[in-house]
């Protein structure tokens, strides 16, 4: 009780002092005898912000998909992640959808800048954080001979495989495992001469991929403008976007509404 006595009478000690002083005394007074106190308020404050801003960025993902060798400056991620989510009926409350266009993926630059996106792309798809990767033909085919991607037979319900009955991009089962004695010029994948739209030219042919097609949101960003823009080819025929889903992707029906919200 003496403690809550002391405490008013000191807060009316205070208004008594500074009672009739003017604007500039008041903040003058307020800054000489509380500036301490409002630099703890103030640093209370930014930690709970930072707190709630952690909080919400940790959020488990019910979506996230990867582009490869994107161009990001072409896409705007956060918009275009928020419309998935909203179209998907996804919680954003409670999870995360995200478009990641911050990748690159490639078998001849061993810049570290490169070598470290490469090393978080496979430990992501190790520990099953990425449900669909998107990528132009040459670094989505090391990647599906490395059986990365799954079978799309064995992943998509048949209504949704038969809309991309004409779109589908098949790997060839039989070089997964190519004899270790061969030179590396044999064994190089991008000097062979593939179609991979025609199962037909193949051996094993497994369907892995879906090639993007014009008219896809994806596609429309132009954030992969840059292949036909530069003619660029991989194995023999023109290098395209083809979305994959990785063997260790757990959220099947959010994919299908990416499929759907891209078509």
């Amino acid at each position: 009780m003496s403690s809550h006595n002391s405490l008013y009478g000191e807060i009316r000690e205070q208004q008594r002092k500074t009672k009739d002083m003017s604007l500039k005394g008041k903040l003058s007074y307020f800054w000489d005898y509380y500036k301490i106190h409002t630099f703890v308020v103030l640093a209370l404050i930014a930690m709970t912000a930072l707190f709630i801003q952690q909080y919400r960025a940790n959020k488990d993902f019910a979506f996230y998909a990867v582009l490869l060798n994107a161009n990001p400056a072409l896409i705007d991620s956060e918009a275009f992640s928020n419309e998935f989510a909203e179209y998907a009926e996804i919680d954003t409350e409670e999870y995360r959808a995200y478009i990641d266009p911050s990748f690159t993926y490639s078998t001849t630059d061993f810049s570290q800048y490169s070598m470290a996106s490469m090393e978080k792309l496979v430990v992501m798809i190790q520990a099953g954080e990425i449900d669909v990767i998107v990528a132009d033909t040459a670094a989505f085919e090391p990647q599906a001979q490395n059986e990365h991607f799954l079978n799309l037979e064995t992943v998509l319900p048949h209504d949704v495989l038969d809309k991309y009955k004409d779109q589908l991009y098949y790997t060839d089962a039989a070089t997964f495992d190519l004899d270790d004695s061969l030179s590396s010029e044999e064994t190089d994948l991008s000097a062979l001469t593939i179609d991979h739209r025609d199962p037909a030219t193949m051996q094993q042919p497994v369907p892995v991929g879906i090639c993007l097609p014009k008219g896809n949101k994806l596609i429309e960003t132009g954030c992969y403008d840059y292949l036909a823009q530069n003619g660029t080819t991989y194995q023999g025929y023109p290098s395209e976007a083809i979305l994959g889903i990785p063997a260790t992707s757990k959220h099947i029906d959010a994919i299908v509404k990416f499929l759907e919200f891209t078509k």
